[in-house]
């Protein structure tokens, strides 16, 4: 039986070689590549916004023994913030599937538009990444990036990535909220009841946190009109404090830059500009954990879209994170 299912097999090989040798356009392995190469990779998803990241990997690799790395170069269209770096350690995956660094330079030093890591370790191939911090200036603009390395044989390569759209909305994370706080969606601030005093014309709504009998009523945002005061029971508004937000209360709703534990959902500059909130109203009640809300202040200037990242069922106290974008 072995015997027999030997020559099966070799049957079989033998066949596979005799068609092969027929075919004109048989399948022959690439050569490598025989000089310095490079390639890239965008790591970072979502809205580019001012103030946060854009990550990149970098990698570049010549032929064993044919020389070595000597320095990688970013280049940015627009010059980027403090904390952008591009990194010394060159990364691969661990066995584990775990990120392993290797430092292979010095730590890397910008000069207006440019960073540069010069090599300290003799190796032929390296993946760099580099963290842009983007900064005002290009709130609403484009940004590019011009990627490249050199070698011990004076060859150079470049790689272009972009243009890359940066975000005209604001991002705030985890603002802390009390009972009887006070929220200011044009400063994305808290404000407790002194500060709210002197500032009544930016407070929007007031967090609350009540369990009512009959009502299912616990964390709640209410706009601090007189309309609204059954909703504010046993609440002295400070003076001049009035204005009607509106607020739509959505769930399974988020945002991956404000959750950071949701993937690939994200609230973008179009989707404030979009949303239709002509008909919301201007409080939201029993608001939960993991659920969000879009928003407009009073006189149409902010739209905004806050994701819950922290809320007891039975506790006061809430965490948000906010998205906001000046409409006019």
């Amino acid at each position: 039986m072995q015997i027999k299912h030997y020559y099966i097999i070799l049957s079989i090989a033998c066949f596979g070689i005799i068609f092969a040798s027929c075919d004109d356009n048989a399948y022959t392995i690439p050569d490598g590549a025989k000089e310095l190469t490079n390639d890239c990779l965008k790591r970072s998803l979502g809205p580019n916004m001012v103030g946060g990241s854009i990550d990149f990997a970098y990698a570049m690799a010549l032929p064993f023994n044919t020389g070595n790395l000597v320095s990688a170069k970013v280049e940015a269209s627009i010059a980027g913030a403090s904390g952008t770096y591009l990194e010394n350690h060159s990364y691969h995956t661990g066995s584990g599937g775990e990120n392993v660094g290797i430092e292979i330079g010095s730590p890397s030093v910008t000069d207006g538009i440019a960073t540069e890591v010069v090599f300290t370790r003799d190796t032929c191939a390296s993946t760099l990444r580099y963290y842009y911090i983007v900064p005002e200036e290009a709130r609403g603009k484009q940004v590019s990036f011009k990627f490249s390395a050199s070698d011990s044989n004076g060859k150079q390569v470049s790689y272009d990535m972009g243009p890359y759209n940066i975000s005209e909305m604001d991002m705030k994370l985890d603002m802390a909220l009390t009972n009887n706080s006070y929220f200011s969606i044009s400063d994305m601030a808290v404000y407790n009841a002194t500060q709210a005093a002197e500032n009544p014309d930016k407070i929007d709504l007031v967090y609350l946190f009540r369990t009512m009998r009959g009502v299912t009523f616990r964390h709640a945002f209410v706009s601090p009109t007189a309309e609204n005061a059954d909703y504010l029971p046993n609440l002295t508004l400070p003076a001049g404090v009035g204005n009607s937000t509106k607020f739509m209360k959505v769930y399974a709703s988020a945002d991956q830059q404000l959750a950071r534990n949701e993937f690939g959902v994200f609230v973008d500059d179009l989707d404030l500009r979009e949303i239709n909130l002509s008909n919301a109203p201007d409080y939201g009640i029993n608001i939960a954990q993991n659920a969000g809300a879009w928003l407009e202040t009073a006189d149409g200037k902010y739209r905004a879209y806050i994701y819950v990242n922290k809320a007891s069922e039975t506790v006061g106290g809430m965490t948000i994170s906010i998205k906001r974008l000046k409409i006019k």
